[in-house]
Parts: C-alpha cells; sequence; structure tokens
C-alpha cells in the first residue's frame, strides 16, 4: 500500500468448531484405572503430574514416566523389557502417531490395578535411575 491511502481492515476468519471435550472421569475406564493408579505414586514428593499428548501424565524429578494415552498406559521403560512386555503380548511399542516407535515406550491395555501399579512403579524406578 502506498503511504497515506486508507489501511484495509481484515477479513474475519470463520470460527473453528472446538474439539468435543473428554468424557467424564466415571465414564472412562481407563481414566479411572489410571487416576487410581496415579494416586498412591502421587504420594512420593518426586513424583508429580502434568499434561502430555492432552492427556494426564506421571513425573519424576521432571522427566515423564508414565501417561494415560487413548485409554491406554504408556510406560517408559528399559528397552529389554519393553521387547518383553512386547513378546508376551502385553503391550506394543509406543507409536505417539508419527510413525516412529520407540524401544522404550511401551503402550499397555486396561489391566488390573495392581499390574499398571507395578508397571508403573517399575517405570518411575527406571526414569528416576537416569537423572
Amino acid at each position: 500500500m502506498k503511504k497515506g491511502s486508507p489501511k484495509r481492515m481484515p477479513t474475519p476468519r470463520k470460527a473453528r468448531p472446538r474439539p468435543a471435550s473428554s468424557p467424564p472421569l466415571q465414564d472412562d475406564p481407563a481414566a479411572r484405572l489410571f487416576a487410581s493408579v496415579a494416586e498412591p505414586l502421587l504420594g512420593s514428593s518426586a513424583v508429580t503430574s502434568a499434561r502430555m499428548f492432552g492427556s494426564t501424565c506421571l513425573k519424576v524429578s521432571g522427566k515423564v514416566f508414565a501417561v494415560a494415552w487413548k485409554g491406554r498406559l504408556v510406560l517408559k521403560l528399559p528397552a529389554d523389557r519393553v521387547k518383553r512386555l512386547v513378546e508376551s503380548g502385553r503391550g506394543v511399542y509406543f507409536d505417539p502417531g508419527h510413525g516412529r516407535t520407540s524401544k522404550e515406550w511401551v503402550s499397555v491395555a486396561p489391566e488390573s490395578r495392581g499390574a499398571w501399579l507395578e508397571l508403573a512403579t517399575e517405570a518411575r524406578e527406571f526414569v528416576a535411575a537416569r537423572l
């Protein structure tokens, strides 16, 4: 535009539709299971919760070790442990959506509270030992 010409007003953008809100916790068995697993782990002073991939995650000293993602428990564990979980059929290599999996991240389907708590505790210990 030339100097002195009137400024053009920007064209208004169409409003984007908002994504549907997450189902209430009581309607999502995996979220309830994750919450019941997170509760005892959050009792440790080094463990905190945060958001990752739009879901709740657990961190030890600022490093993520577990996340509830798409109805599953995603954990950071040693590569050999992840391989054993995958080979046993209890888990699959975690892919956050870009087509690449990680040898130290596993995604586990909903199991009993005890099984998830045991795996999450194992993940917390693994990540804490690497700090």
